[in-house]
């Protein structure tokens, strides 16, 4: 025996039915205070700092990094 059962709803609907808690408000707190440290602090060496952490191979990572950002620059450019 097989059934099927279909449940129409948004997910903000089915969020609530689960008892996930909402999340939106720290969410919201998040990417304003990323877009804040964005606007007001960036400058190169922070961005170095911040790719050579991600970067999972030392230099040969941020060797790649270098290259997609240069690559992209360069057909924006182009």
């Amino acid at each position: 025996m097989k059934i099927n059962v279909e449940v129409e709803c948004t997910p903000e609907e089915a969020r609530r039915a689960m008892g996930l808690p909402d999340l939106s408000p720290v969410h919201e707190r998040y990417v304003a205070m990323m877009t804040e440290a964005i606007d007001k602090q960036v400058n190169p060496e922070a961005f170095e700092a911040m790719m050579r952490s991600w970067a999972p191979m030392g230099e040969a990572g941020m060797n790649f990094w270098r290259g997609l950002f240069e690559g992209g620059s360069s057909n924006k450019a182009g």
